[in-house]
């Protein structure tokens, strides 16, 4: 009994000093986000957060100078609502507002567009988990790297897998990481790989290659670009990119993955057994992988879903994880914003129970996605605008202030 009083006075000092806007910033003597063990943190402490997808950041900032606001209009609004990372593309290959323009070519106004975004959530004290390329063809994606590398005069079979293993395309993307670690923001004048506003680097987002359904291909790719990012930055995070579908290192657990996802090419343990990939990423999307299944027959699937890669997280990979993706898309039929609030409460839920349950190895979640108003032109259906949304807004703080409160509850019994 003394010991659940002892607990609650913990979170009920934590959630004190949260609304007094204390935070993890007060100590810098160490401002880089790191790992130990199976734990994310900051400053010798345990790091537990909760976070958000918005990829649109840089492509938005990159239009007119009126655009920005809605850059800093959301980290606003994500800051009050307690969110500290956030994840954003910094990949914009080829085509519309594009970051480079061809291999090595870049836009100027679009890279200081990047800079604004970086510069933006340090003012927030925002943490960023950077993607440096994509796997679909929106935004250019591997689809461009080896269109660029055919242009060149490569002969390939137009397989965008090939984006894995030709050397002049995997070239293409090592200068692109260069580039992007290099960069100096012109806002902040501080180099990228020198920010701790940067929490990690991820090396592709959602990576598939159905060319290798061994996960083979993909884990020499992220073995020779991983170690080529830390060449260079030995300072922020490294991970893949992975949604978390298990291959065939080890076979049963391929009974987790939803239907139809064993043959993508990816394999959870193998892939994130890399030394230099620094913490494990699952997502989630119940309603696209399990269409034909009840709300309580998803939610059950989710669960177990994320029960099985924290403890193979901590017992085979021995590395936090992180819920990089998760939502419910309005474009879904009879949709109404209950069922949004009640799936969110249920992951946040597994995601406290399961970093309460490992002193923290479960770092935190990061719901897709995050907008500002009007901005109906980016709307995919999982859009959340938190100064609109007020039922779902109050899911979200309520989630940042118990994790916020769970870390300090654990980081003072480590004191003690």
């Amino acid at each position: 009994m003394a010991n659940c009083f002892k607990t609650f006075l913990y979170i009920a000092l934590a959630l004190i000093q949260l609304a007094n806007g204390e935070d993890y910033e007060n100590d810098a003597s160490d401002p880089f986000i790191k790992t130990q063990g199976t734990q994310f943190t900051l400053n010798g402490q345990l790091f537990l957060f909760n976070g958000f997808n918005s990829y649109w950041l840089m492509h938005v900032a990159s239009g007119t100078e009126s655009n920005r606001s809605k850059i800093t209009e959301v980290f606003h609004e994500a800051k009050a609502n307690g969110l500290s990372v956030c994840r954003t593309w910094a990949f914009s290959d080829g085509g519309d507002r594009a970051l480079q323009l061809s291999p090595g070519v870049y836009d100027e106004r679009v890279f200081q567009a990047l800079d604004f975004v970086i510069s933006e959530a340090k003012k927030k004290g925002i943490r960023l988990i950077l993607s440096l390329v994509n796997n679909y063809n929106e935004y250019g994606g591997r689809a461009e790297y080896v269109k660029w590398a055919q242009d060149a005069g490569q002969v390939l079979n137009n397989s965008e897998d090939e984006f894995y293993t030709n050397s002049v395309v995997k070239t293409y993307y090592k200068n692109h990481v260069k580039t992007v670690l290099t960069r100096i923001n012109c806002v902040t004048k501080v180099a990228y790989r020198d920010d701790p506003t940067i929490m990690a680097w991820e090396l592709i987002n959602e990576p598939r290659c159905s060319s290798d359904p061994s996960g083979r291909t993909l884990t020499a790719w992220a073995q020779e670009m991983a170690n080529y990012t830390k060449s260079i930055d030995k300072k922020h995070l490294v991970e893949i990119g992975l949604e978390g579908f298990y291959g065939f290192s080890i076979a049963e657990k391929k009974q987790n993955n939803p239907p139809g996802y064993d043959q993508v090419g990816t394999d959870y343990i193998t892939n994130n057994l890399i030394k230099e990939i620094d913490f494990a990423t699952i997502h989630a999307y119940p309603d696209l992988w399990l269409p034909t299944l009840d709300e309580d027959h998803k939610m059950t699937f989710i669960k177990q879903w994320a029960w099985s890669h924290w403890h193979d997280a901590r017992k085979i990979l021995q590395k936090p994880l992180i819920f990089t993706e998760f939502g419910k898309s309005q474009k879904n039929p009879n949709f109404v914003e209950i069922q949004r609030d009640l799936f969110l409460e249920a992951i946040y839920q597994t995601i406290y129970d399961l970093a309460k349950k490992s002193d923290g190895s479960l770092g935190g979640g990061l719901v897709w996605q995050i907008m500002a108003e009007d901005m109906e032109s980016y709307s995919d259906g999982y859009e959340i605008v938190l100064s609109k949304h007020s039922s779902v807004s109050s899911v979200i703080t309520r989630h940042s202030h118990i994790m916020y409160a769970l870390a300090s509850m654990l980081n003072k019994l480590v004191a003690e």
